[in-house]
């Protein structure tokens, strides 16, 4: 699955690159952003992150739906190291 990171905010790539790709563990911010919680991730966002909000959604609209949601999803994506699968566990 091709996931298009460039309409991110640069300084946020990576991470979103990491999560999505292997479930790695994630700031506050991302962390409420990927488990759908629009609230805290608008109380922990930066300026960047705070004007870039469409984006993230645009992000999560195109992003597998188990990798988002709701914390158990999150956990879970986490668990099972993200698009890698459990067998890789870069």
């Amino acid at each position: 699955m091709d996931i298009n990171y460039d309409r991110l905010p640069s300084h946020m790539q990576d991470s979103a690159r990491r999560y999505m790709e292997h479930g790695h563990p994630v700031g506050d911010f991302l962390t409420f952003v990927m488990e759908n919680d629009l609230c805290h991730a608008f109380v922990k966002a930066d300026d960047i992150n705070t004007m870039a909000m469409r984006e993230w959604a645009v992000f999560l609209y195109n992003a597998p739906g188990k990798s988002w949601g709701s914390p158990e999803k999150v956990r879970e994506w986490q668990a099972h190291n993200g698009l890698a699968g459990p067998d890789n566990n870069k």
